[in-house]
């Protein structure tokens, strides 16, 4: 069974030692002098947010040893050594102790890094603890568990930057609730809808990646421990009782089964992560085409940001371009990870090894994606006199289909269609209203007059459907299973 965990909205649990070595681990990140070196040339990009810390080397390095110190602990527990055996192993798991690069090097002897790592902890623990380091796992057990690890910590982040993205784009659906404006269907004027609806859509796309997320943070990332072939064998009957205690430890869920070549939690997360990164796609589109100059109906209100090398008036989305910057290599990535789910018997030869790259670099791109979207909502501005303008462009030709249905009880489906129809196409012709060419359409005076025809071309009237959903969702999203807002402040992660 998964272990318990607070209210993703409680207060934040204890820090174990362990977790505060993550969080130096996250630090280290920085530089000498608060210079982030992690992040190179294109780091500020596309490599946005807090992932970047949580995904970083020193990070996963951190993680692995997290996971020895929590093994020792577990075989403590399990009365297999000492608890001061175990606080001994424990006491050397500090990721400053050990170099990143000298531990890269040395992993092309054996395929992995953990060979290594654990030829170095076992060097730093004197004796008798010593003969008790990494006990009964394998590489695989470490570094499949790091990685639970690590993507739980990132996990916290991108939910936190979702969840105040999808705050953000609730407030734009309560302010906006009744701001006619043109929806678009294939890239043209539709029916008259309003901001308020397009915004509570982006609000419903970013909560439902948001529980999904939870979910697989909450009770789908396994501690792995299967020792050499899946069996548990060296850890003898007190197998269960470790790997039940590794869980506790590390806080994460209790597998049934060792999965060294069950790859479901990889996909899980990885098809978790991809629609995340599919959902700010959507909104991110979305913006770019509304901040277009012809359109011009949204701006990302973030002063000195959207500048060009040659052209001064040039204001550009940059939060949402880079979002479709970082969500355009997510599916490949994801494609990736499924497609490495076929390991041979019970270990894979090379299968694994093919997972941590796209692992890593799929929770930086969607931590990416979430963090520019947050910041593109939050500041985005919507200019309501143009978004009128627009929506008047087409005129009340995008009120068609409601004549239409008015008018089929008495003429049938097809005929109140085929005379609609008919009246538009008169009225882009002729630069006329469709009100004009529809009153003196004799089919249709036969069934409504003047007044009637009026009513249902106003706009105004035409939305309240629209008005209704945004209440709708905005009320849902208040309720005891849907939270209304995140609570999430100014930190870049979710309390779990």
């Amino acid at each position: 069974m998964p272990p318990k965990r607070t209210d993703d909205r409680g207060q934040h649990a204890t820090v174990a030692p362990d977790d505060e070595r993550g969080a130096r681990a996250v630090a280290g990140a920085a530089g000498a002098a608060g210079e982030d070196r992690s992040a190179g040339l294109f780091g500020a990009i596309l490599l946005r947010g807090g992932v970047r810390a949580t995904t970083s080397d020193d990070a996963w390095l951190q993680a692995m040893l997290d996971v020895e110190a929590a093994l020792a602990r577990a075989c403590a527990a399990a009365g297999m050594i000492t608890a001061a055996d175990a606080d001994a192993i424990a006491g050397a798991c500090d990721a400053a102790l050990f170099s990143v690069a000298a531990l890269g090097r040395q992993a092309a002897a054996s395929g992995n890094p953990v060979v290594p790592l654990v030829r170095e902890l076992t060097a730093r623990v004197d004796d008798p603890p010593r003969a008790y380091v990494h006990r009964g796992a394998t590489s695989q057990d470490i570094l499949d568990t790091a990685l639970m690890l690590v993507a739980r910590r990132s996990l916290d982040v991108i939910v936190g930057d979702l969840s105040a993205a999808a705050d953000a784009a609730a407030d734009l659906a309560r302010t906006h609730r009744d701001l006619p404006a043109a929806a678009r269907t294939l890239l043209q004027h539709a029916v008259p809808t309003t901001f308020g609806r397009r915004a509570a859509g982006w609000m419903m796309g970013l909560d439902q990646a948001v529980d999904r997320l939870r979910a697989v943070r909450d009770s789908q990332l396994p501690v792995q421990l299967g020792g050499a072939a899946g069996s548990r064998a060296s850890l003898g009957h007190a197998g269960d009782a470790v790997v039940a205690h590794l869980a506790v430890e590390l806080d994460l869920a209790e597998p049934v089964l060792p999965w060294h070549t069950n790859r479901v939690p990889i996909a899980d997360l990885a098809a978790a992560l991809g629609t995340a990164s599919g959902v700010c796609a959507k909104v991110a589109r979305d913006v770019t085409l509304l901040a277009q100059t012809e359109v011009r109906e949204v701006t990302e209100g973030v002063d000195g940001r959207g500048g060009s090398s040659t052209m001064p008036h040039k204001r550009n989305p940059v939060a949402a371009v880079s979002v479709l910057a970082a969500s355009a290599v997510t599916p490949g990535l994801v494609a990736t990870l499924l497609a490495t789910m076929a390991h041979e018997h019970e270990r894979a030869a090379g299968a694994w090894h093919a997972e941590w790259l796209p692992c890593t670099e799929l929770l930086r791109a969607t931590g990416s994606a979430a963090a520019w979207l947050r910041d593109c909502l939050e500041h985005l501005q919507v200019d309501r006199d143009r978004v009128r303008a627009n929506l008047e462009l087409t005129g009340d030709l995008t009120l068609a289909q409601r004549v239409t249905t008015a008018l089929t009880d008495e003429l049938g489906r097809l005929a109140a269609h085929d005379a609609v129809t008919d009246a538009s196409h008169r009225a882009l012709a002729q630069h006329t209203t469709l009100f004009d060419q529809l009153r003196t359409t004799t089919q249709v005076t036969a069934v409504l007059d003047e007044e009637a025809l009026r009513a249902l071309l106003d706009p105004a009237a035409a939305t309240d459907a629209a008005r209704r959903l945004v209440d709708h969702a905005l009320a849902r999203r208040g309720t005891p299973d849907r939270p209304g807002r995140s609570g999430v402040g100014d930190g870049r992660t979710e309390p779990r």
